[in-house]
């Protein structure tokens, strides 16, 4: 039951700073999707080095 509150709150959280900081938000995904894209090269850089 706690985690439920917990939830509700961080998609709150979530709506208000998208709302409040549009911005900021676009930059924090934007962030996440370059972090993702370094880790998904990275992976395969790894992978393409095994023999």
């Amino acid at each position: 039951m706690n985690k439920k509150y917990v939830k509700i709150a961080a998609l709150a959280f979530a709506a208000w700073y998208i709302i409040s900081r549009p911005e900021g938000a676009a930059d924090l995904v934007s962030a996440a999707v370059g972090g993702l894209n370094h880790a998904a090269e990275s992976v395969s850089q790894f992978m393409s080095a095994i023999p």
